[in-house]
């Protein structure tokens, strides 16, 4: 689990989530009002740049994030948490504690820790949109 999360408040711009994406080099930023509430990828940024065709400085994060925000607990074990990404079709799982976010486990945090686990998934984790839609 990485810790802290990298969080943008649900009024921020693209510009801005991917500036601290590029400051924190991570690839996600958690979307944050009163708690959680969404996501940002770079393959989000990277699918609303494809299909809006043009710069996307001013588009609020709102637009593009996932909403149905798979998360997990500190008491999630890595199984389950595999288990939750595989059936979500996701890559990263925000951690809370309560209603606290405390952290966010990706792919990598787990195959850095248990390579087999990763392996055993991997090929049935895909990518959530389809970039001809």
């Amino acid at each position: 689990m990485s810790s802290p999360v990298v969080t943008v408040r649900s009024d921020a711009t693209l510009r801005e989530a991917v500036g601290e994406m590029l400051d924190r080099g991570v690839g996600s930023v958690v979307v944050v009002d009163s708690g959680p509430v969404g996501i940002v990828t770079s393959t989000d940024v990277l699918r609303a740049m494809y299909r809006g065709g043009g710069a996307l400085a001013d588009v609020a994060v709102t637009r593009v994030m996932s909403r149905e925000l798979a998360t997990a607990t500190k008491k999630t074990s890595v199984t389950t948490a595999l288990d939750t990404m595989e059936r979500r079709k996701v890559k990263k799982l925000p951690v809370r504690d309560g209603i606290e976010l405390v952290g966010i486990v990706t792919m990598t945090d787990i195959a850095q820790h248990q390579p087999d686990a990763v392996n055993e998934v991997r090929g049935r984790v895909s990518h959530r949109g389809d970039w001809s839609n």
